[in-house]
């Protein structure tokens, strides 16, 4: 397995020599042989955040729009009854 310490220096050889480095599929596949099931309970902890972070923000869309038309509403009673909103 990869130590920190390796990942710097292929990190700092690929900036040295100006190229890339890319994960190919071996590196993957050989990183989930070695991993097994811990990369599968990662995975699927980073997909159920995901979920959880995009449902968040559809909620606080549909919240803000829902502020707006009050706020609109409010303005609105505001120019009948005289009162200055604003």
């Amino acid at each position: 397995m990869l130590t920190p310490q390796d990942i710097k220096n292929i990190t700092a050889a690929g900036i040295a020599t100006g190229r890339e480095v890319f994960a190919t599929k071996e590196d993957i596949t050989g990183l989930e042989q070695r991993l097994g099931q811990r990369l599968d309970v990662l995975t699927t902890a980073v997909d159920a955040y995901a979920k959880k972070a995009d449902t968040y923000y559809q909620e606080m869309t549909v919240l803000l729009h829902k502020v707006q038309r009050m706020e609109e509403w409010i303005r609105r009673a505001a120019e009948k009854v005289g009162i200055n909103y604003g």
